[in-house]
């Protein structure tokens, strides 16, 4: 090849090469790609404190039963919020910390969950658990508690059930009920052994577990994995390795329990009620029947997976506090335009 039709370059330093900087760059402005985050930065844990209030144990009088409760705001309703099984009372960090922008909201690790610590872990029938929620709420508030209104997802939703249809509880205000039909939750027994050995077991660090949690599916929202999935963890010793707090697969006795008859029950509960379902999920016949006739009211989420509460918190907040706004819930119940309540004296 002949070089001397090659051009030469220009030296570094000369007119020419200045001439050439002096030129517009297709990447002049290019925006400064931020830094890559590594997977322990991306799953790292999420402190409880950045979505609620305070943190307490409540001791239940004349028992060895020590249940931990989350707190957030300081006025309107209580919302009374009930885990799913296998999850904890952080499942509604997320949702705690815009709620309590309006209402008052307490969360607790339900029994053999969380931080709670009982005599018996693994019994987790339906009489137990409506208890426990009724002792709490003893505990916590005395003879005269505020209005609640209960949110419950999954195994939570049916015990928010079951406690509203006892109609012990006179403050009962409302009843939101997460994810959770008598019908298909009834079908899906069979399959839930199976689908709790298959899930993974163990994890060297939190940063996996919550890694786990949005790779496999079971949540769909990272800062809500890395506030709720540290505290469904605990770490084996003998095993030098964390895995699943709540011991599901040892209460399958209870199963049927949470959910049978749960229908019924939703619609007998004598307070206004709201079913959020993910996706397009079959209502049971008795369920459609009571839709029809307007006794309860119904949003079904896009967009996500079972977690509500979780995968789309500001939608759910959108969606329980409409609810509150709708049926007019007080912090003393349901306030009815006009009907002024006699002052209370101060002591």
């Amino acid at each position: 090849m002949d070089s001397s039709n090659l051009a030469s370059l220009p030296e570094e330093g000369s007119e020419e090469t200045h001439h050439s900087n002096n030129l517009p760059s297709a990447f002049s402005s290019a925006p400064t790609r931020p830094p890559i985050q590594t997977s322990s930065q991306k799953y790292a844990p999420s402190d409880w404190s950045g979505y609620f209030d305070q943190e307490d144990d409540i001791q239940i009088p004349d028992s060895d039963d020590v249940f931990h409760v989350y707190m957030a705001g300081t006025e309107g309703p209580v919302i009374f919020c009930l885990h799913g099984g296998g999850y904890s009372g952080l499942s509604f960090a997320l949702a705690a910390s815009k709620i309590k922008e309006k209402a008052r909201i307490v969360s607790m690790d339900l029994r053999g969950h969380g931080k709670t610590s009982t005599q018996n872990d693994v019994d987790l029938s339906i009489e137990r658990l409506c208890s426990d929620v009724f002792s709490v709420l003893k505990t916590m508030y005395g003879d005269a508690p505020p209005a609640i209104v209960l949110v419950g997802h999954s195994m939570g939703g049916a015990v928010a059930v079951h406690v509203a249809a006892k109609k012990s509880l006179p403050s009962l205000a409302g009843l939101v009920v997460v994810d959770v039909v008598e019908g298909t939750a009834m079908a899906s027994l069979i399959h839930m052994q199976k689908i709790l050995s298959n899930r993974m077991q163990h994890f060297s660090t939190p940063e996996k577990a919550i890694e786990w949690s949005i790779k496999s599916g079971s949540l769909r929202n990272i800062d809500s994995a890395c506030v709720s999935i540290p505290s469904t963890l605990k770490y084996d010793d003998s095993k030098k390795c964390y895995t699943h707090r709540a011991r599901l697969e040892e209460t399958e006795q209870f199963w049927k329990g949470w959910y049978e008859g749960l229908s019924e029950k939703f619609l007998s509960s004598p307070v206004p009620k709201i079913l959020l379902l993910a996706g397009t999920d079959r209502l049971d016949r008795t369920l459609t029947i009571g839709q029809m006739q307007g006794k309860f009211q119904m949003v079904v989420v896009r967009h996500t997976g079972h977690a509500i509460q979780e995968d789309v918190p500001d939608e759910f907040v959108t969606l329980v506090l409409n609810f509150i706004s709708h049926n007019r819930i007080g912090p003393h119940g349901i306030e009815i335009p006009g009907l002024c309540r006699p002052p209370q004296s101060k002591p």
